[in-house]
């Protein structure tokens, strides 16, 4: 087996090693019984918002309301997480989001209005964004650092089991009764919460400082990661593909219209591609960490891309489901490169702020990447919105490989520190384990 020769030659990869630890496999746990009531909910939400009204846009317009509270909080909220204790935060969330599910179900089985829904939704995004940096900076305090690629990797694995997992359910409780996605959300959100008081930090961790709330002190992520221009580069790139890729909130379209497969089978779409991403993370975790991890993301960027296109333009069921299906196994590739080296570079005192900046970059991206697909598919046709998008991914690919050389050279995720990598020399050639 190869070895991985920054720890020694004679240390071999342990697969298993982040599942050995008692506070990750509780976490984790957690996470993936919150994730699959949120995959469940979320298909509830666009197939009824379809259902009601027929309108592609506002399939899209609920990923701008999601994002809204995303862009307007996600930087005080990296602050709450640095400055009190992020299980708490974490918790406090938690308990938003599930109020939240129980209104969307009380909404659905009322038939109020899809106006309320909206406003639901924009509550719950912001229960959301309060406790997303928390949720994020609090891992690399339960696993020592040398096995913390290996932990992302399960982490995702685990975490696409839940998204596998969740629309396909969602499928069969919205074909019985949609407004049981909502409660079923809610309750394993709640047992998310349940688990957080069993954690026990037993890492050391870095001493806060006592910053007083101020606008320079809420933007230090942002500078932070403007600084570190490896991580700024690897952000954006996500940023542009995830905002053009968005066919995802178009599925209800392509499974009713286009495909005609019905809501069980806009269920397993919505399944493929954590499908392929919990396949990818499984091999990831298996594998020895990378040698190439800069060459590694702009390939499965491209793939991500180049898969939304063949998506785009499939009139078969199998074939739509294999793209989905190759557009979450890139897209974990790129998660784990991404996650892995924003921790890592990062103090733990800023971990919540930098965190919130990715959030930025690539939540929000999510979400605003759903409105662009609603508008073009509004304006043109779903199809031409997705291809499009495909394109446009490309695109950003072979410019960010262009623009880079940093990036295309970069080699181990465990050679990624603040001391080897300096934020502001950009003529120091990339650390490279190949």
């Amino acid at each position: 087996m190869p070895q991985d020769q920054s720890r020694g030659p004679s240390r071999r990869h342990d697969p298993y090693a982040a599942l050995r630890n008692r506070n990750f496999a509780l976490y984790t746990a957690g996470t993936m019984l919150s994730g699959v009531g949120f995959g469940a909910q979320s298909l509830a939400i666009g197939l009824e918002v379809y259902q009601r009204t027929s309108d592609p846009f506002l399939l899209g317009l609920t990923g701008l309301v999601t994002a809204i509270p995303m862009i307007l909080l996600i930087l005080p909220a990296g602050y709450i997480a640095d400055a009190f204790d992020r299980r708490g935060v974490i918790m406090l969330s938690g308990a938003g989001l599930a109020v939240a599910s129980l209104c969307l179900a009380y909404i659905s089985y009322r038939r109020g209005s899809v106006g309320l829904m909206f406003l639901v939704m924009f509550v719950s995004a912001t229960a959301a964004t309060l406790g997303r940096p928390a949720r994020t900076a609090l891992l690399p305090l339960l696993v020592p650092r040398d096995i913390f690629e290996n932990s992302v990797a399960w982490r995702m694995s685990l975490q696409q089991v839940s998204g596998v997992v969740g629309p396909a359910l969602g499928g069969f409780l919205v074909a019985w009764h949609i407004p049981s996605a909502y409660v079923f959300c809610a309750v394993t959100t709640m047992c998310q919460v349940a688990i957080l008081p069993l954690l026990r930090i037993e890492q050391k961790r870095e001493r806060r400082q006592s910053e007083p709330l101020s606008t320079s002190v809420i933007l230090a992520g942002l500078r932070f990661v403007w600084k570190t221009r490896l991580l700024f580069t690897t952000m954006a790139l996500d940023l542009f593909a995830v905002l053009l890729g968005g066919a995802v909130y178009l599925l209800p379209v392509f499974a009713l219209d286009i495909l005609g497969v019905g809501e069980k089978g806009l269920g397993w779409l919505r399944a493929a591609p954590a499908a392929g991403a919990l396949a990818m993370a499984l091999i990831l975790a298996h594998l020895p960490p990378m040698k190439r991890a800069g060459r590694n993301l702009l390939l499965a960027v491209a793939g991500f891309g180049a898969a939304t296109i063949v998506f785009g333009f499939s009139k078969s069921f199998w074939l739509s489901m294999a793209m989905l299906f190759l557009t979450g196994a890139f897209d974990n590739i790129s998660v784990v490169v991404r996650h892995t080296l924003m921790q890592l570079l990062t103090p733990d005192p800023m971990r919540g702020r930098v965190s919130a900046v990715s959030a930025i970059f690539i939540g929000s991206s999510n979400e605003l990447g759903g409105f662009e697909s609603g508008i073009v598919a509004k304006w043109t046709t779903p199809v031409v919105s997705v291809v499009s998008g495909g394109i446009g991914t490309l695109i950003v690919v072979a410019a960010a490989a262009w623009a880079s050389p940093r990036l295309r050279r970069f080699g181990r995720l465990s050679d990624a520190d603040p001391g080897s990598l300096e934020p502001t020399n950009t003529a120091e050639p990339a650390t490279d384990g190949a």
